[in-house]
């Protein structure tokens, strides 16, 4: 070797080993499991992936949520107009059936010179288009017979009086009493029978 010539060091002479091919060890000097660092990246993977999946149900559920809450409030705004409509309908188709009766009332009330029968077959007419009206909406009446029991729900005793019958039984109808559609409009105001 000549003067001035770098004669090399043996360990510099030895290439560098290469980073990748290093064996990892661990904090503890430990040699680190082989692929490890693969497989964390592969745990990583499908945690993402199930994480964006759950997002996606997730977002699909709300999406649904709306949607279904959105159709129970027009359902229930649907139903809250046709109960509204169904109300004003009929009090409209009750009103229309009276229309009739007012009309004979205002013919009646017309004819100048009136006969005892001519007015008496004009009220009876009156009378038969308003229980047609009655019928037609199912309003009935609520009349009962002397001698039946008293019925709370649908009688309303005014006074006891003595009778020769069993006690609390009807002995007369004051006032017509009235249902519509299986419930109480008015009840029938009776005298009852007393006890002896």
């Amino acid at each position: 070797m000549t003067q001035g010539e770098h004669r090399p060091n043996p360990e510099e002479a030895q290439p560098a080993p290469d980073a990748a091919a290093e064996t990892p060890h661990t904090a503890h000097g430990a040699p680190e499991a082989v692929g490890l660092h693969d497989e964390t990246l592969g745990v990583g993977g499908v945690l993402t992936a199930q994480l964006v999946e759950a997002q996606s149900k997730l977002a699909e559920m709300q999406d649904a949520y709306l949607r279904a809450k959105a159709e129970a409030d027009n359902t229930r705004r649907r139903a809250q107009e046709d109960i509204a409509k169904a109300h004003k309908f009929a009090i409209e188709s009750f009103a229309e059936s009276l229309l009739p009766v007012k009309d004979s009332l205002e013919m009646a009330l017309k004819v100048e010179t009136p006969s005892i029968d001519s007015l008496k077959e004009g009220v009876d007419m009156t009378l038969k288009q308003l229980v047609a009206a009655f019928d037609k909406h199912r309003l009935v009446e609520v009349n009962p017979q002397p001698g039946e029991k008293l019925d709370p729900m649908k009688h309303q005793a005014i006074s006891m009086v003595p009778a020769e019958q069993e006690a609390n039984t009807i002995v007369s109808v004051l006032q017509k009493g009235y249902m519509i559609s299986d419930r109480l409009l008015r009840p029938a105001l009776v005298t009852v029978s007393q006890a002896a």
